[in-house]
């Protein structure tokens, strides 16, 4: 039996992309209880509407740093996957706040949930913590110069779920996706990322946006392979205390992402339009994974272009209509929204 089987597990940020993937993927493995933290400020109960009526789900409204939301939600928890945060452009005009969320709050959830008697803490880190690669691939020992705030608060929890572990005992294990994409990813607001955005402007009619050469290179995984790797964190062996990659090793440049998004909206006519660099830009990720496989003999299945052509059929069913996404994308989604501080 499967050490999912019959297990209570919370998942903060539950309600957003990667997490909701990775609640169907728990449910779908026979974990006995599922419960989400999450204060819906990027996440949205839209992600959760299939689970409605299915007894061994549950939805927390509620934040991280919020003692009382915390004690409710780990109580008989056994596994805790830790992935409530705010984004890399909203630490680019909120850095506090950025910090509050990411650093202060995953101390918050460790102490939390060791003392509740977690049985295994995994914290979603991200590749952020890595900045620019200075050596491809990027094994787990590259160094961690982050470009931002958000890669510098996701490198705080990294360090507090370690110390955790070597000070307290805590089976706690980090992983660090690379770049998730799929269904119910984020275009819109400061959470919006660069697939999805270029996806509703091509099918607006709109050429992609793109900031800088074009020649950044990213390491895509799509997101049913991530969830089904943070899923094997839960339960794997041997992974307790370590600190674990998850990338395809595959690198795709930002000006391929859009000639595979053309070609698979059929517009290849639609090229970029080249903008000043955005500030805290990573130049180049690209994974070693092969950590992740020797652990657990994890494999992605998914192929980017195929995965791309799937995303690209997810947004044309949407009932949102394109007009109504496109006004929904900023454009230079860094800086402070009006009324904003």
């Amino acid at each position: 039996m499967s050490a999912l089987q019959g297990a209570t597990v919370l998942v903060t940020g539950g309600a957003g992309f990667i997490g909701s993937h990775l609640v169907d993927v728990l449910l779908d493995r026979g974990a006995g209880e599922v419960r989400v933290l999450d204060n819906l400020v990027n996440g949205t109960r839209r992600n959760l509407e299939d689970l409605d009526g299915d007894g061994r789900f549950a939805l927390l409204v509620g934040d991280i740093r919020d003692e009382d939301a915390r004690r409710a939600a780990l109580a008989g928890a056994e596994i805790v996957y830790h992935l409530a945060c705010l984004g890399v452009r909203h630490s680019l005009h909120d850095p506090v706040e950025n910090h509050r969320v990411n650093a202060e709050g995953t101390l918050a959830m460790l102490g939390s949930a060791r003392d509740n008697e977690v049985r295994r803490f995994v914290y979603v880190s991200t590749s952020e913590v890595f900045g620019t690669a200075q050596y491809a691939p990027m094994d787990e020992r590259h160094p961690t110069w982050p470009e931002t705030v958000y890669g510098g608060s996701k490198l705080a929890g990294e360090a507090y779920a370690r110390a955790f572990h070597r000070t307290y005992g805590m089976d706690s294990v980090v992983v660090r996706p690379f770049n998730t994409y799929g269904p119910r990813s984020h275009f819109e607001g400061d959470s919006g990322e660069v697939l999805p955005r270029t996806i509703v402007r091509l099918l607006a009619g709109h050429r992609p946006l793109v900031y800088g050469d074009g020649e950044q290179t990213r390491d895509f995984m799509h997101v049913s392979d991530t969830a089904s790797a943070l899923a094997m964190l839960g339960t794997s062996s041997g992974v307790a205390g370590q600190t674990i990659n998850l990338g395809s090793g595959t690198e795709v440049t930002i000006n391929e992402l859009c000639a595979a998004v053309a070609a698979a909206v059929g517009r290849p006519d639609l090229v970029p339009e080249h903008r000043d660099p955005r500030p805290g830009d990573v130049r180049r990720l690209l994974g070693d994974p092969s950590v992740m496989r020797s652990l657990t003999g994890f494999v992605p299945q998914v192929d980017f272009r195929e995965g791309v052509a799937e995303l690209v059929s997810w947004f044309r069913s949407s009932p949102v209509s394109t007009t109504d996404m496109l006004a929904r994308v900023e454009d230079v989604n860094w800086l402070a929204r009006a009324g904003t501080p």
